[in-house]
C-alpha cells in the first residue's frame, strides 16, 4: 500500500513538472529545495515533506481545470478537504 502510495506521488511530481514545462532544477527553486530532493521524488525514493506538499497543491489549484485533474487523480484526500 505504501508503494503505491509513493509510486502515485512520484508520478505527480513528474507530472506537475512537466505540465508546468520546468526543469527539475527549476521546479526545485519553486519549491525552495535541491534538485537532488526532487529528483528523489520523481524516483520514489523519498516523498515530499507536508510543507512540499501544501506548496505543490497550492500549485495545482493556480493551474486551474488541468492542476484539478492532477489533484482529483493524485490526491483525493486534499480534494475533499477543499470541498469542506
Amino acid at each position: 500500500m505504501e508503494l503505491e502510495k509513493t509510486l502515485k506521488i512520484s508520478d505527480l511530481i513528474r507530472e506537475l513538472r512537466q505540465q508546468l514545462h520546468l526543469s527539475q532544477e527549476k521546479f526545485a527553486a519553486k519549491l525552495g529545495v535541491s534538485l537532488r530532493t526532487i529528483n528523489r521524488w520523481e524516483n520514489g525514493s523519498t516523498v515530499p515533506s507536508q510543507m512540499a506538499l501544501k506548496l505543490i497543491e497550492k500549485m495545482l489549484q493556480n493551474m486551474g481545470e488541468p492542476g484539478k485533474r492532477l489533484v482529483n487523480e493524485y490526491l483525493p484526500k486534499a480534494e475533499q478537504r477543499e470541498d469542506s
